[in-house]
């Protein structure tokens, strides 16, 4: 009785698969929000003269789309660990364990940090530690990769 119990209590992860889409949803309404707002800003007022701070906003948005990615691969590799793992997805999205979604999650991870250190490039003021922050996101990065490449020879 325990058993089938403990193997139906799996559908309540339904309800993290759910939170966390709703949270991608959300980013993504959030960045086309962003996008609309630029493109009127463009379109009514031409390209600005200080183009940094134009790259910042777009290189912003489009760190809230890699997020909203990360939100919804994670949603969609809970699903099709626990729930239906005959779930329609491209060949390269197909999850078969926890190894598998926590390799594609630090291949978006990874590049979320490379486009957050870009932007902080484009807004360097000259002044601030550019040198350690790009060297704490390539420890991180270092790790990260480090941490797959074991996994792998597991």
């Amino acid at each position: 009785m325990f058993s089938r119990i403990l193997s139906r209590s799996k559908f309540l992860l339904v309800i993290a698969c759910i939170g966390i889409l709703v949270l991608a949803i959300a980013l993504l309404a959030i960045g086309a929000y962003k996008v609309y707002h630029a493109m009127a800003e463009l379109f009514t007022n031409g390209v600005p003269k200080e183009s940094k701070a134009f790259l910042l906003n777009f290189i912003e948005i489009i760190d809230l789309f890699l997020l909203s990615t990360v939100f919804y691969v994670t949603s969609l590799g809970l699903y099709e660990l626990f729930i239906d793992e005959e779930v329609p997805v491209p060949s390269w999205l197909h999850i078969k364990n926890i190894d598998d979604l926590k390799s594609k999650l630090i291949s978006i991870v990874v590049v979320t940090l490379g486009v957050l250190f870009l932007g902080r490039v484009i807004s360097w003021d000259g002044q601030s530690d550019l040198m350690g922050y790009g060297l704490g996101v390539g420890a991180v990065i270092f790790a990260l990769a480090f941490f797959v490449s074991q996994k792998k020879k597991i």
